[in-house]
C-alpha cells in the first residue's frame, strides 16, 4: 500500500481496493498539496474533533459516501449531521473489510468549533493504529509525551508512525524523538509542525535525530510504500 502525507496532519493511506484519509484538514491549510474539492475516499478516520483534524470531512464524505470512523461523541456529532459514522473509542477495535483500526489514547483536547463560534465537545482525543494486509501505520494524532507509549510499541509491530513534532499543542521535537524510540515504529514521519509560526519546526533536522535510516521528513504529497 502507497502512505502519503499532505501537511499538518493528513494522512492518505492507498490499497489496491480503498482509499483512507485521516485528518483531511486541506481547504484552510496552506501546507499541503491537495485539492479538496477533487478528493476521493472510501474512509475518512479521526483522531479528534478539532478543527484542523475534523478539516474537510464534511465535503468529503458525502461527497464520496465515505465511512467516517471516529471517536464515539463525535461519531455521533457527525451522525447527526448526515454523515455515515461508526463510533468507536479508546482500547476497542474493530476489523472493516479495509483493515483493522484500533484506538488509543492521546493526552490533548477534542471539540469542534461551529462558525457561530460554538463550542462542540466530541470526546477524547485518540491515536489511530491502522492495520492493512499485515502491515501497521500509527497516527499518533494530537498529544503529548506519555509512558503507555512504550506499552503500544511493545504490543504492535508499527511500521510507520506519524508523530507531532510542533510543540505548544502537542510534543515538541525533543519529547517526540523519545516517543520515537518507545514505539520502535521501523519508520517515524514527523507531522503537526510547519502549518503557521506557532509550530514551526524543522522536520528534517528531527528526522536525522531518529535512530539511523528510520526517520523520513516527507514534504506534502510525498509518498512510503509498504
Amino acid at each position: 500500500m502507497k502512505v502519503s502525507f499532505h501537511g499538518h496532519a493528513v494522512v492518505k493511506v492507498e490499497t489496491e481496493k480503498h482509499t483512507i484519509l485521516i485528518d483531511p484538514y486541506i481547504s484552510e491549510n496552506g501546507n499541503t498539496d491537495l485539492n479538496a474539492d477533487d478528493q476521493k475516499a472510501d474512509v475518512i478516520l479521526l483522531t479528534h474533533g478539532h478543527n484542523d483534524h475534523v478539516g474537510d470531512t464534511f465535503d468529503i464524505a458525502k461527497r464520496n459516501d465515505a465511512q467516517v470512523i471516529a471517536p464515539f461523541e463525535l461519531a455521533t456529532y457527525l451522525g447527526n449531521k448526515g454523515l455515515n459514522a461508526h463510533p468507536m473509542y479508546i482500547g476497542g477495535s474493530h476489523e472493516f473489510d479495509f483493515g483493522t483500526v484500533k484506538f488509543t489514547q492521546a493526552f490533548h483536547g477534542s471539540s469542534y468549533t461551529e462558525e457561530d463560534g460554538t463550542i462542540i465537545y466530541t470526546g477524547m482525543p485518540t491515536g489511530i493504529l491502522l492495520t492493512v494486509d499485515g502491515k501497521t501505520v500509527y497516527h499518533m494524532g494530537d498529544t503529548g509525551l506519555f509512558s503507555d507509549m512504550k506499552m503500544i510499541g511493545e504490543r504492535n509491530d508499527i511500521d510507520l508512525a506519524f508523530v507531532p513534532i510542533g510543540d505548544n499543542f502537542t510534543m515538541g521535537p525533543e519529547d517526540a524523538l523519545t516517543a520515537a524510540e518507545w514505539i520502535g515504529a521501523k519508520q517515524v514521519v514527523p507531522v503537526h509542525y510547519n502549518t503557521f509560526d506557532l509550530i514551526n519546526q524543522d522536520g528534517e533536522g528531527f528526522a536525522a535525530k531518529v535512530k539511523p535510516g528510520k526517520g523520513v521528513a516527507l514534504k506534502p504529497g510525498e509518498s512510503i510504500d509498504l
